[in-house]
């Protein structure tokens, strides 16, 4: 999920109780539940070792309690400012603190498994990824659902404050949880409509061709319309599809994308770093060559399927999280690199 996403539920979390059992609580779940994308970090030493590094450790159950460190660590300083302004302010629980932010984490874990992009939970000693596709990466009803439960209740005691009536200790609480509530409520629509389009995607022959492999991955507006993609032994479809109604289209040839012949250039591509690293991620990899820039260099381009129709619906674009690897007239990696080619390679 994006950052506002996470950042928002760990607010609720904190506010539906965890506040009441320590100080500094609410502050906590909030850092932790973002604290995984600190990975970024990683696309420092270029777009393919960020790449590489994406979701990785600090998305898995071993780097959480590293990610509680982390956390701890930014929440003691805010504390440290907060003494040296007031003598008089008690400490939190440390050791709950830490926990909480261990539970923080793993619900970014969670909340990541979610989307289609996926998660290496186990890593690093199973680097498998693991994507459940319900839920796309941005949802505007989570969103929605997060900022009223969070807003409302700061509303309310403005007019419950003008009209005289006491200022709780601790208030939104009830927000919070109807905020949870809604988000586990979407997953379990979005879960049950899921499973619908599977279905339907495996009972239907494609060009007089069984499915070897079907896939339904979320849209942002609704749980009933899903992007279908189907491989079978020579070729993809791409399939939109809307849960509700069964109803899905393959009639259009467009969306017909036959498998590409294996070549030693391809070959060459797949062996390279990038390569390796976006085989093991990409659910339906498709490997292409795609110009030779200066007219012996070979540009090998990576992308996955799955991301297909996100591309389409914005033609001219460069295809969404791909990759790209140039080689040489002698089949070696001259360069290779994440998203759209430098110019210099294009012309």
């Amino acid at each position: 999920m994006e950052p506002v996403t996470h950042f928002l539920t760990g607010a609720c979390l904190g506010r539906a109780g965890l506040n009441r059992t320590t100080a500094l609580a609410t502050v906590t779940m909030t850092l932790a539940t973002e604290m995984p994308d600190i990975d970024i970090v990683a696309y420092l030493g270029g777009s393919v070792t960020g790449f590489q590094h994406h979701r990785g450790i600090t998305h898995s159950v071993v780097g959480a309690p590293l990610n509680a460190a982390i956390t701890l660590a930014l929440v003691y300083g805010m504390f440290l400012w907060m003494r040296r302004r007031n003598p008089a302010t008690t400490p939190p629980r440390w050791g709950l603190l830490f926990l909480y932010a261990i539970g923080g984490t793993l619900v970014h874990i969670f909340q990541d498994l979610t989307n289609s992009y996926g998660v290496r939970p186990f890593a690093p000693f199973n680097p498998k990824w693991y994507s459940w596709d319900i839920v796309f990466i941005i949802d505007p009803i989570m969103l929605a659902a997060l900022v009223c439960g969070l807003a409302l209740p700061g509303l309310i005691a403005l007019v419950t404050e003008e009209i005289g009536e006491g200022k709780p200790r601790f208030r939104g609480r009830g927000g919070a949880v109807f905020a949870l509530v809604c988000l586990a409520v979407v997953i379990f629509v979005r879960d049950l409509e899921h499973r619908r389009a599977l279905n339907v995607l495996n009972s239907v022959t494609y060009r007089d061709e069984d499915p070897l492999h079907a896939s339904a991955f979320a849209t942002v507006w609704t749980p009933f319309k899903w992007d279908g993609v189907v491989e079978t032994r020579d070729f993809f479809q791409l399939v939109p599809i809307n849960s509700r109604s069964g109803e899905l289209d393959t009639s259009d040839e467009q969306s017909v994308i036959f498998k590409p012949e294996e070549t030693s250039v391809t070959l060459a591509a797949k062996k390279s770093r990038l390569g390796q690293v976006y085989l093991d991620w990409a659910q339906y990899p498709f490997t292409e060559v795609v110009g030779r820039p200066r007219g012996e260099e070979y540009l090998v381009r990576f992308t996955d399927l799955r991301f297909a129709s996100m591309s389409r619906s914005r033609p001219g674009t460069q295809p969404v999280l791909a990759g790209y690897v140039l080689l040489d007239p002698a089949l070696h990696v001259e360069d290779m690199f994440m998203g759209t080619p430098p110019k210099d390679v294009l012309q």
